[in-house]
């Protein structure tokens, strides 16, 4: 199976979950991305990795049409049902790939994506994508969990997360996403960082882990060294919550 049917066979079953999560309907991250949007009520966005639909409609409210692109059919229909319960008629949902969307050049002022990226494979060409789409000055902004810089740190958040989700590829560091941007032509900058504050029994449920995975996952929390335990806020004999850094990066397209 590759990581595209994986993608579509984990969300698949996971899409009403999704639908009704609070951490991805209303945390903040998703107001400084619409925020670093800087949308006039003109603009043409594109939301790739749309999911259920949480940062389109959000977008949707402040710009001239919103377009939605996921692969996975089950999310798309509750992306629907919430756009229908909320009237929002300026949207669409479409089925895609974040890494080869079709839509000529230039047909976009607006690429966002939202807590989607750490499941593309290759993270680079969506970025390369979404710099053919925009037209001039167009921007491109990203929320995702991201890495600490720290080696250790990414280790185990990237193994956490692969345990809790075989559809998970990685976890990049905010770097790592300047270097793609900038190699795509577009002049990068930070928004903000925010922690995710993520119930472990809730977490665990959004995504149907098999009670083994969760077993092994708070082991390895158990376990953790201290320098872990104070990046990622949990206790190792307790471990009831734990935080996941969300970073907002805007790329300006340049030329």
């Amino acid at each position: 199976m590759d990581v595209k049917e994986s993608i579509r066979g984990q969300f698949s079953a996971a899409a009403a979950r999704y639908a009704t999560s609070a951490v991805h309907a209303r945390h903040g991250d998703l107001d400084a991305l619409v925020a670093a949007a800087e949308l006039s009520g003109r603009e043409r966005v594109l939301d790739l990795g749309c999911g259920t639909g949480h940062s389109t409609l959000a977008l949707a409210a402040r710009a001239a049409e919103v377009v939605g692109l996921d692969l996975t059919d089950a999310m798309l229909a509750q992306a629907q049902r919430l756009a229908r319960e909320r009237g929002a008629a300026n949207v669409r949902f479409e089925r895609g790939d974040a890494e080869a969307p079709p839509y000529p050049d230039a047909s976009f002022d607006v690429v966002t994506s939202r807590v989607s990226a750490h499941h593309y494979a290759h993270p680079e060409r969506a970025v390369q994508e979404a710099a053919r789409l925009l037209r001039p000055d167009g921007r491109l902004v990203i929320s995702d969990s991201v890495s600490p810089e720290d080696p250790a740190q990414d280790t185990f958040l990237n193994a956490i997360e692969l345990l809790r989700d075989p559809s998970h590829v990685r976890n990049h560091r905010v770097s790592e996403w300047c270097t793609w941007l900038r190699a795509a032509g577009f002049s990068p900058g930070l928004v903000g960082r925010y922690d995710m504050l993520l119930d472990f029994d809730s977490w665990f449920a959004r995504m149907g882990s098999q009670p083994a995975s969760a077993e092994r996952i708070r082991w390895l929390f158990a376990g953790a060294p201290a320098e872990v335990q104070q990046a990622f806020a949990f206790e190792p004999t307790d471990a009831k919550t734990w935080t996941i850094p969300i970073a907002v990066i805007r790329g300006r397209r340049v030329g």
